[in-house]
């Protein structure tokens, strides 16, 4: 299957990285280094994360600290999101906050 990241989840992993990259540039390489490896692992075991939180997703945590939502669709891998596990997920609705 190949591994698609979507604008968003590629937003999301610009975003963290610039983050870590502020206080330590090579911790944030490693990190993408992680990200990376663990979505390039879903093309051959797309099954190995959990089920997720939302229906039809899976989650895979590359680190103790960040979280990788993705789904199955169309022979593909799409990421979906990542995040810092202690963000809400799925996020709440500016309607309902």
């Amino acid at each position: 299957m190949k591994v698609v990241w979507t604008p968003e989840a590629e937003a999301d992993r610009f975003d963290i990285l610039e983050y870590i990259a502020d206080d330590n540039p090579i911790a944030a390489v490693h990190m993408d280094r992680l990200f990376s490896d663990a979505a390039a692992a879903l093309e051959h075991f797309p099954m190995q994360g959990r089920p997720g939180t939302i229906l039809g997703t899976r989650e895979l945590i590359p680190h103790e600290n960040y979280r990788l939502v993705y789904e199955l669709a169309d022979d593909r891998v799409w990421v979906l999101a990542l995040m810092h596990t202690a963000r809400q997920w799925p996020p709440v609705p500016p309607s309902q906050e």
